[in-house]
Formats: C-alpha cells, sequence, structure tokens
C-alpha cells in the first residue's frame, strides 16, 4: 500500500505546488490561505515581505514559526514599467505605506502592490498537515482581499488546490489513514456534540487501530498458509483447519459487532429523521415552532392550512432531529390535499421516528385509530397537545392504538411545556438514555458499513469451505477477500479512482 500511495503521489503532485483559501469566504476577523508543496517556501517568499526583517525570507526561517508582514502582487516586482507608473504613484491607497516613508515600508512597496497586511505560519516537513513543505497566510476575512491574496499566490507559481487535495496528499503521504482522512469532513459537518465527537474519535485512529488489530490477525493466518505451501517441510498444516474455522468464527463475530454499531452511528451522524403526523388543527406546525424557537410553519385556526412537507433539521439537547411537518391527514377537499396526505404518510414510513400530535381536548375518532394503525411498528411518541386546556383524550384512549412499545406524553407547544420529557424519551429510544460512547468504535461511514459487509460474505464462504474439507490453498482465497475488503476502510487495499471519488467530495481548501 505505501508503494501504491508513492506511486499515487508521484503521478498527482510531483514537483506541483498547491493553494486554496482554507476558511469559508465570507467576511470574517480571518480568513487563511494555505500553500503546500515542495515549492511552498519560495512561492511564498515571492508575495510575503516580512515586516522588520529586510533581508529575511521565508526559506530562512525556522519551521512552526509565525511572522508578521504584508502580501504584495508578485506582478510589480518583475515590472517596472507598472513599478514607476504615475497612476501608481497617486493611488493614496497604494502608496499610503510610501508616504510614510520609513525604510521598512519602503521595502515592501519595492516588492509590489501591497494588498494585505497578514501574519505567516511556515510549517516545514514532514510536521505538517500534508507532511510537505506549508505556509498559511492568515489574511483579513473580507472576500475581496482574501481572492487578491490567493490570486497572487497563484501568480508567483502555485496551482489551485482540487477538492480535498489538501488531506488527499496528507494520506497519500502516510500521515493518516483513509479512515481518518474521512473523519475531516465529518468533523466539519458535525451537527452535536456527539457527533462532534464520534468523528474526533475516528480523527484520532478509533476505527483504524481496531481494523487493523482484526486485519493483522488475519494477515497472520494468511501469510502461514502461505509459507506452509512454499515449505511443507518446515510448515506443518496439520490440525490447521480447526483453529482456522474457530478463528474465523471470531473475526466474524468481531465484524458483526461492527456493523450493528452502524445505524445508531448513522443517526449520530445524520441526525433522527422524524416525521410530525397528525390530523389538522393538532398543532403539528406549532410543534415545530416552538422545537425550532421561530415561526418557521404557518399556524391558523384553518384546517388544512399545511399542504406539503417542510423540513428542518432542529436540536433538542444534544439530539439532533431531521424533522418534517407533513398535512392534516383527513378525507381530502381537493387533488393538491390529497398528494400532501400522500407524502405525509410515506414521510411517516420512511422516518426514524413518529411524533403523532393529538389534540388532548378532543376525543379521538375513527381518523386517529385509521392513522395509528398504518404507524403499527414504528417508533412512536404520541403527544397529547394542548394540556393547557381542559383534558378529553388521555393515556388510557391511546395506549392501545400504538402498543406497550410507544411513549405517550403530554404537551402544550402554545406555552412550550413537556419538551424536556420528549428529548429525554427520545434518548431512550434511541441511545438507551445515554449519549456517550466512551471508548466504544462506532460505525458512521456507510462505505466502511459496506466494506464491513462484504468482508463478513467472504468470512462467511470461508467457514462454508472449512466445513466442506476444501484444502487451506482454496480456503485462503476467501480469507484474502476479507483482509482486502477491510483493507479498504483504511486505505491499504484501495482502488485509485475511488481515492479520487472519496476525496472530492470534500470542500475546497481541506
Amino acid at each position: 500500500m505505501n508503494e501504491m500511495r508513492q506511486q499515487n503521489l508521484n503521478s498527482v503532485t510531483e514537483n506541483e505546488t498547491i493553494a486554496a483559501i482554507s476558511t469559508a469566504v465570507s467576511e470574517a476577523g480571518i480568513g487563511i490561505i494555505r500553500i503546500s508543496g515542495p515549492q511552498a517556501l519560495q512561492v511564498a517568499d515571492r508575495v510575503c515581505v516580512l515586516a522588520g526583517k529586510q533581508k529575511s525570507t521565508l526559506t530562512e526561517v525556522p519551521s512552526h514559526t509565525i511572522h508578521y508582514g504584508y502580501v504584495v502582487d508578485p506582478v510589480m516586482e518583475n515590472d517596472p514599467a507598472k513599478k514607476n507608473d504615475p497612476a501608481k504613484e497617486n493611488d493614496s491607497e497604494n502608496n499610503s505605506f510610501a508616504r510614510k516613508n520609513t525604510s521598512e515600508e519602503k521595502n515592501v512597496v519595492e516588492h509590489g502592490d501591497i494588498i494585505d497586511e497578514v501574519l505567516i505560519s511556515v510549517m516545514r516537513a514532514p510536521r505538517s498537515f500534508t507532511a510537505e513543505d506549508t505556509v498559511e497566510i492568515n489574511c483579513h476575512g473580507g472576500v475581496y482581499a482574501l481572492r487578491r491574496c490567493l490570486e497572487a499566490v497563484l501568480h508567483a507559481g502555485a496551482r489551485a488546490a482540487q477538492p480535498g487535495e489538501f488531506t488527499k496528499r496528507a494520506f497519500l503521504n502516510g500521515r493518516i489513514d483513509l479512515s481518518s482522512a474521512e473523519a475531516v469532513m465529518d468533523v466539519i459537518h458535525a451537527k452535536s456534540e456527539l457527533s462532534l465527537k464520534s468523528s474526533l474519535q475516528q480523527l484520532k485512529g478509533s476505527v483504524y487501530h481496531r481494523i487493523r488489530t482484526l486485519r493483522s490477525s488475519m494477515l497472520e493466518k494468511a501469510a502461514y498458509i502461505e509459507a506452509a505451501l512454499d515449505d511443507p517441510e518446515h510448515y506443518s498444516l496439520d490440525g490447521f483447519s480447526d483453529q482456522l474455522r474457530a478463528d474465523t468464527e471470531e473475526w466474524k463475530t468481531k465484524v458483526e459487532q461492527l456493523i450493528c454499531t452502524a445505524e445508531e452511528g448513522r443517526l449520530v451522524r445524520e441526525g433522527i429523521n422524524t416525521a410530525i403526523i397528525g390530523k389538522p388543527n393538532a398543532g403539528k406546525s406549532s410543534l415545530l415552532n416552538v422545537l425550532a424557537g421561530s415561526d418557521l410553519a404557518i399556524v391558523t385556526e384553518i384546517a388544512g392550512t399545511t399542504r406539503d412537507v417542510l423540513t428542518q433539521t432542529l436540536r433538542i439537547g444534544d439530539v439532533v432531529l431531521n424533522v418534517a411537518d407533513t398535512a392534516g391527514i383527513r378525507e381530502a377537499k381537493d387533488k393538491v390535499e390529497q398528494i400532501g396526505i400522500e407524502r405525509a404518510l410515506s414521510c411517516a414510513l420512511d422516518s426514524d421516528l413518529v411524533l403523532y400530535v393529538a389534540d388532548a381536548s378532543l376525543p379521538i375518532d375513527e381518523w386517529d385509530r385509521k392513522i395509528l394503525e398504518m404507524l403499527s411498528g414504528r417508533k412512536i411518541i404520541a403527544l397529547l397537545n394542548k394540556s393547557d386546556l381542559p383534558a378529553v383524550t388521555g393515556p388510557e384512549q391511546i395506549r392501545p392504538l400504538i402498543g406497550e412499545n410507544g411513549v405517550i406524553l403530554s404537551i402544550s407547544a402554545r406555552e412550550g411545556t413537556g419538551l424536556e420529557a420528549l428529548r429525554k424519551s427520545i434518548m431512550e429510544l434511541f441511545y438507551g438514555g445515554d449519549l456517550s460512547f466512551n471508548d466504544e468504535v462506532v460505525i458512521t461511514n456507510i462505505r466502511h458499513k459496506e466494506c464491513l459487509e462484504k468482508a463478513k460474505s467472504s468470512l462467511e464462504l470461508l467457514e462454508e469451505c472449512l466445513a466442506m474439507g476444501y484444502p487451506e490453498d482454496i480456503c485462503s482465497i476467501d480469507l484474502t477477500d476479507a483482509i482486502d475488503h477491510l483493507g479498504e476502510i483504511t486505505g491499504e487495499t484501495m482502488r485509485e479512482d475511488l481515492i479520487d471519488e472519496i476525496f472530492g467530495k470534500f470542500c475546497m481548501g481541506k
């Protein structure tokens, strides 16, 4: 794998220095331009002038140091005509430094047009994110200033980086494994404290170490089979099949345990897909608004106000919900409402959680029974809304309709009461009341889950071969397949096109 990484690195990055804006391109206090590659220091020297150190260049400063200076337009340095342009002399903005007539500022102006006042971080290989020479220019965060600084860097000899190219180089240079590289984007996209903790664990190598341990055990057995086939005089396979059978069972159990965490991992990473269902005017849109803390949905006393599905990602404490407010379910009055009701039911059936909202001030009717019957088997929390009014419907009427596993809560969307009980109930339904993973490895990446499922299938085929008494060289084929599938998670066995696809999904500058 190290040889493959080096070949990929040579083909993609040989003698190329890349640059990109690594922070959001928006008005902010600070914006960062990252430069990485064999000529990073030389490129930065062409656009950066160190204040107070007229004879120093970035190629001469120690690694992991920060320097105050300016970014200038490198075109000016090699264009005497532009340097002596009278129009430039009259430009108060470009010559504000020159008018002060200090030796430091004259030195800056001699290098070219001043673009921004900056701090410059220097990190020499291999002690950088990419394991290459890296320079980060900390500019003011204005959109125009950032783009002008990046243009100067590109004019000075760097190439614009592709999406994810910095992280790709870190992987190809062996600084991080593929699962850790993918966790970089998970950290960026984290929606909750739990999602962030899980991503940071993977960034530190939690998945890698678990997979490496499992894979190393398999490689040891595969290597022994190969050695025995090449040198049967010194390596005996007597009784080896029995040991391999026991090992295979243990490997498959460990793989299955990781696969079982994938559903919980999906909820952690993406949030819980939640549908708010109920009859018209039960308070569904009011519930969405109180959960969001703003008026996202139109609320009126007119039945059927909500015609389509309105979705919003919300947080209740540490729980992330992808909430869909749906049309009230009843006998449709027109074609548009009918479509809305059909979408509501489809949304509920595809969701992880159903919040069924009932107006507790009214008795349940046939439509309540029909809706809850259609939702049978789903994870459901029945919310008896309008608890601030005299109650007509209580838990005793709802319980037979949702079963013993359903949760029943009293709330008032108007007054915002009952939300803490709702949060606790969701925690209990999906996380057993505890959001802390501690040292547990949780699979949050669907690609990792697919690789584990393929490894499991190969181990099942290996079990069949052993049960049928096939020789070890035949059994080793399925064992090698399992090893390769696990290696795809960490990047130890990986196709170049898939690597490009993975990093192509990264944001620019990362």
